[in-house]
């Protein structure tokens, strides 16, 4: 038995192109709640697929055959056979070693699951490594959403012991949840349909909201065609217009010059601008890459904090009182230039300032802060070759693209029964 969803190019889905390339904009009247690691995320979004009635649409970059991972199985199992709509879509790469049973039981269930451009081993390796699905979401009945960097994974609790990943997400209830269940839907391929307050890509809508009221919530993402800058941008225009202080987690911190030039201007006009990086990362590279860039920083006044309690995972940022950003993206090549990303952008007082306190207790109990002078020893080498390699990773897209796993797309999940 084939249990398959249709063959899907993800960057031109079937409906109508004008669906799908929108600008979201800034939506009134929402509730966001701050959700730190997975003792936090696992039980609100378990819950919320738990009382699922019409749909469930989740996106993810790694899903795991752990005790998290059974879970989630389980619960989408129970979903399905209840007569609720649920699409799955799974990266390739970060899902490559689920095993064929553990799909085919979600298969034949009813999920409909796809995998986003797959690929065969080459000599026991995985070959599609660039353009990831990295997005993290999950919309139940078009009425609740979850959007983050936190993935389906055991290495999320605390309970995993030290390499456990400190992360965040956020749980959105009110109108900005239509913008997700649409952007969700039109990128699993199903049908969509533009609305009143959707526009296209000649009106966009702007970056800071022109009203003040808490409670702003606007959907920004990342794709390979027309969204190519878009969270990168929004970055850059929140710094521009920081006042105040400005504070950036981020588990893999290598930027453009343009981004890392508004960090620095940012502190020079007397902003406090603090930076919290891996100390412990899951990628030596992340850290010496960031490392590369601590002196054009410091010397400007940016605080830069080393979180050594365990790896940093998390996509964060707060300007001022009350801009904040939560999401998949990290500030590297690799989610600036090649994957695929969301992230949301929160106007919220309360918002802001309890991700404020969160970050600031990370910072002062389990960072090392940086000395203002470090050794000036090949700095300036340092930072040639970094602006170097940076460049030559925002045109991996055009030296990578020839290859076949480098093209991406939905493909659906095929299930031989009684095959396990």
């Amino acid at each position: 038995m084939n249990v398959a969803v249709e063959h899907i190019a993800t960057d031109q889905p079937p409906d109508d192109a004008k669906a799908r390339d929108l600008d979201y904009g800034w939506q009134p009247g929402n509730r966001i709640e701050l959700l730190e690691n997975g003792e936090a995320y696992f039980p609100a979004v378990f819950e919320a697929m738990r009382q699922a009635q019409r749909e469930i649409l989740l996106e993810t970059f790694i899903l795991f055959e752990d005790k998290v991972g059974h879970e989630l199985q389980g619960i989408l199992i129970e979903a399905a056979q209840r007569g609720v709509k649920v699409i799955v879509s799974l990266d390739g790469f970060g899902c490559g070693e689920l095993s064929p049973a553990f799909l085919s039981e979600l298969a034949e269930a009813g999920v409909k699951v796809q995998m986003f451009d797959p690929a065969a081993k080459i000599v026991g390796i995985r070959t599609n490594w660039f353009r990831r699905l990295h997005r993290k979401i999950v919309v139940v009945d078009a009425a609740v959403a979850f959007i983050g960097g936190i993935n389906f994974s055991a290495d999320h609790l605390g309970d995993f012991g030290p390499e456990a990943k400190q992360d965040y997400a956020v749980q959105v209830s009110g109108p900005a949840v239509a913008d997700l269940h649409h952007f969700a839907l039109a990128q699993s391929g199903r049908q969509v349909r533009t609305r009143r307050g959707w526009r296209r890509r000649q009106q966009r809508p702007s970056l800071w909201p022109t009203h003040t009221d808490d409670g702003l919530v606007r959907l920004i993402y990342r794709d390979n065609l027309q969204h190519r800058d878009d969270i990168e941008e929004a970055y850059i225009h929140a710094l521009s217009k920081a006042q105040k202080r400005v504070v950036i987690a981020n588990a893999y911190f290598f930027p453009g010059y343009r981004l890392l030039r508004e960090i620095r201007n940012a502190a020079r006009r007397g902003v406090q601008v603090q930076l919290i990086m891996q100390g412990q990362p899951d990628v030596l590279l992340a850290k010496l890459a960031a490392r590369m860039l601590y002196d054009y920083l410091l010397k400007d006044g940016v605080v830069i904090h080393e979180y050594c309690q365990r790896p940093l995972h998390g996509k964060v940022a707060l300007v001022d009182d009350d801009w904040s950003t939560v999401g998949s993206s990290n500030l590297d090549p690799l989610s600036l230039s090649l994957n695929l990303e969301a992230n949301v952008l929160i106007r919220d007082r309360a918002f802001n300032q309890q991700l404020y306190q969160s970050l600031e207790t990370l910072a002062r109990n389990h960072c090392q802060t940086m000395p203002e002078k470090r050794k000036p020893r090949l700095w300036l080498w340092r930072l040639t070759v970094g602006f170097l390699v940076f460049h030559v990773m925002r045109h991996f897209p055009a030296l990578t693209g020839w290859l076949p796993a480098h093209k991406p797309r939905l493909k659906p999940f095929e299930s031989q029964a009684h095959e396990h």
